[in-house]
C-alpha cells in the first residue's frame, strides 16, 4: 500500500482509544526494524524524522526508501515530520512527499505561535496533510534543541481550547509533565490537566517523549485522549547498545549486514512490544 496520512489513523485511534507508535528513524535499518515490529503486532506505525533527520538521510533517499517500506507492508505506514522549525521545513516535507506535519511554534509567543501554525495549516490542507501542533513548553533534548525541564511550562486548557480553534490543527501534542530524552526518575504526569486539555479540544492529542514512562502511565494517558506516542531515544540506545555487544564479541567484524541485523532485530522486538502496549 501506500503511504497514508496520520489523520486517517489517527481519527480511529482516538474514537476508539487506542494510540499510534511514532517511531524516530534514522536510517534503513531502523525503518525496516520500526516495519517489522509493527507488522508484528498487526498495527499502523508512523515513521517520524526532524528536519535534521532528513538532511542527514538526503530527502531523495528517505523519501524513495519510506514509500518502498509502505508498499512493502501489510500495515498503513505514515511518515510524520517531527518538530518542524518554520514553513519552510515544512514545505520542503510536503514538496518531497510527507503524509503528516508537525509545527513547533512553542517557543513563540502565544498569538505568535497561532499565526505561525495557521499559516501552515492553510498550505498544508491545500494538499490534504494534516497537521500536530505544540503549546506549552516539553522538557529535555529533541533534535539540536535543549530545554530545561526546570524551565518546561504546562499547556493551559483555556488556551489550548483556542489554539486548537483558531488554527485548526488536526492533532494537538500538550505539555502535561513528559520529556525528550532519557529520564531521571519517572516523570510525574498531570493527568488531571490531561484530561482538561483533552474536554476543551476534543482532537486527537499527542505524547512527546515517550520513552522511559511506564506502561501503566501511558495507557492511563491512552485513556485521556492521547491517540499518538512519540518514541525516539529508547530505540537509539538499544541500537547503539548491541552494535556495541556486537564488537565487543566480534571485534575483527568489518561487514555491515552481519553486524547491522542483531541490533535490527532487537529493534524490531522493541517496537513490536510498544506497539501491542498502544493497543490494548
Amino acid at each position: 500500500m501506500t503511504l497514508v496520512t496520520t489523520k486517517e489513523i489517527l481519527e480511529d485511534a482516538y474514537a476508539n482509544q487506542y494510540a499510534i507508535g511514532a517511531f524516530g528513524v534514522h536510517n534503513l535499518e531502523i525503518m525496516k526494524a520500526i516495519i517489522a515490529g509493527a507488522e508484528a503486532a498487526g498495527a499502523p506505525v508512523i515513521l517520524q524524522t526532524t528536519s535534521s533527520t532528513y538532511k542527514y538521510f538526503e530527502m531523495p533517499y528517505l523519501i524513495a526508501l519510506a514509500n518502498a517500506a509502505a508498499e512493502r507492508s501489510s500495515v498503513p505506514v505514515a511518515l510524520h515530520l517531527d518538530h518542524g522549525e518554520s514553513l519552510k521545513h515544512v514545505m520542503e516535507c510536503l514538496r518531497a512527499g510527507y503524509t503528516s506535519v508537525m509545527i513547533d511554534g512553542s517557543r513563540l509567543p502565544f498569538e505568535e505561535n497561532i499565526e505561525l501554525v495557521k499559516r501552515v495549516v492553510e498550505v498544508s490542507k491545500s494538499v490534504s496533510i494534516p497537521v500536530e501542533a505544540e503549546l506549552g513548553t516539553i522538557g529535555g533534548v529533541e533534535d539540536d534543541q535543549v530545554v530545561d525541564e526546570t524551565k518546561s511550562l504546562f499547556t493551559n486548557p483555556e488556551m489550548a481550547e483556542r489554539f486548537v480553534h483558531e488554527t485548526g490543527i488536526d492533532s494537538f501534542a500538550p505539555a502535561f509533565g513528559t520529556a525528550h530524552g532519557a529520564y531521571r526518575e519517572e516523570p510525574k504526569l498531570q493527568f488531571d490537566l490531561l484530561d482538561q486539555i483533552r474536554q476543551a479540544t476534543n482532537v486527537p492529542l499527542v505524547m512527546h517523549g515517550a520513552s522511559g514512562v511506564s506502561e501503566e502511565s501511558v495507557r492511563k494517558a491512552i485513556g485521556l485522549g492521547v491517540s499518538k506516542v512519540n518514541f525516539s531515544t529508547e530505540l537509539k540506545d538499544l541500537f547503539a547498545e548491541k552494535l556495541r555487544s556486537y564488537f565487543v564479541e566480534y571485534p575483527a567484524e568489518n561487514d555491515p549486514r552481519k553486524y547491522f541485523l542483531p541490533a535490527r532485530e532487537a529493534l524490531a522486538k522493541l517496537v513490536e512490544q510498544k506497539v501491542r502496549m498502544l493497543q490494548r
